[in-house]
């Protein structure tokens, strides 16, 4: 088997993401602030899981009558992705706070939920923020053969109704992840194509206790406390509520009709665009002036802004979103941006039937 050989960003004189910065940065240093985390956001990363753990109790001890327990099942999936968007996502990224040791216990709310950062950290900060929409590397557009989430994949008979079933599928993220994905990228020591960074012996302890941890505390104990049947219904419905939020988020952030993706020159091994305008031009915003939709989504409807700037905290989006949008026009790139959330899912559908339809 052919050695994986990452793909390279081609150099400029005039450095896009160097121009980025050095405003960015400017408006950090005028304004005094840091780029990090605020009050406001560890007061809401408490109250989230806080909330998880009180619904979790609620539902164990004292067990609701079935129509309670569902809602409870529906807000406990909710708040799975509330968790993963608005603590776990900045804790990992290194933006959640100014201290190492805050970021790390707020990455590691991923082992809470029974991910493992490990996995998370390769597929989604290094691989995913680097290489966003090339096919053959970012393991985020590789679904299988069940969907075509990019214009180079090959496109069968199926996929035509790929915009009517999608969200069967995006349901089943959560359960998939926590049940298989993890335990397919630590046996095969891969991620897609590209191989794992060598595991140290913590690594490998971190990825058997969170799994036995998630087994004992979702699975083994409510199925004591409240019976296989009822515990199936209400994982289930927990569990297809966290994956659908968190599927259609991320997606509607890269897999829309106007985003591109780039194909690596084979003689070169370079992508067309610098880092900057590749990340612009792979992907979009949506919903920014809506604050509800922010708070939910931890920032990521601002995901120019995000994988432009990962270590700055999203609470920081909407603030230097201005200048992002700025240095666009400047340099004639188009800065995609859904004004709704309804228009993205729009924009989605529309791409996975385009997807679907056309070589």
């Amino acid at each position: 088997m052919a050695q994986f050989v990452s793909p390279k960003f081609p150099t400029t004189t005039q450095s896009l993401h160097t121009e980025l910065k050095n405003r960015v940065q400017k408006y950090f240093d005028e304004k005094g602030i840091k780029s990090t985390g605020t009050s406001t956001l560890f007061t809401k990363a408490f109250v989230l899981i806080i909330a998880l753990v009180a619904v979790y109790i609620h539902l164990l001890v004292w067990t609701p009558v079935w129509y309670f327990a569902l809602a409870e099942c529906v807000l406990m999936g909710g708040l799975v992705a509330a968790i993963g968007f608005n603590v776990m996502h900045d804790g990992s990224h290194g933006s959640f706070s100014t201290k190492k040791g805050l970021n790390r216990v707020a990455a590691s709310s991923i082992s809470l939920l029974g991910a493992n950062h490990f996995m998370w950290n390769m597929k989604h900060n290094m691989i995913h923020h680097s290489f966003t929409n090339i096919d053959g590397v970012d393991d985020d557009i590789e679904i299988g053969v069940l969907m075509r989430m990019a214009p180079t994949q090959k496109r069968l008979k199926m996929h035509k109704f790929q915009h009517f079933y999608f969200w069967f599928l995006y349901m089943l993220l959560y359960v998939f992840w926590i049940f298989f994905t993890d335990y397919k990228k630590y046996f095969s020591q891969k991620i897609g194509s590209v191989p794992l960074k060598k595991m140290t012996v913590a690594d490998h302890i971190e990825f058997w206790g969170v799994k036995l941890y998630h087994a004992a505390v979702f699975v083994v104990i409510p199925i004591i406390c409240l019976g296989w049947l009822n515990w199936m219904i209400g994982f289930l419905v927990m569990s297809m509520v966290a994956g659908f939020v968190l599927s259609i988020v991320f997606q509607l952030a890269h897999t829309v009709e106007h985003t591109e993706f780039p194909v690596v020159d084979i003689e070169t091994n370079k992508l067309p665009d610098e880092f900057a305008a590749h990340q612009i031009k792979t992907t979009a915003n949506f919903a920014t002036r809506n604050k509800l939709v922010s708070w939910l989504v931890g920032g990521l409807n601002f995901q120019i802004e995000h994988h432009l700037f990962p270590k700055i905290s999203h609470v920081h989006y909407p603030a230097i979103s201005e200048i992002v949008r700025n240095v666009c026009r400047e340099y004639q790139l188009q800065y995609i941006e859904y004004p709704t959330m309804r228009k993205a899912v729009m924009a989605h559908v529309r791409f996975l039937r385009q997807m679907g339809k056309y070589d």
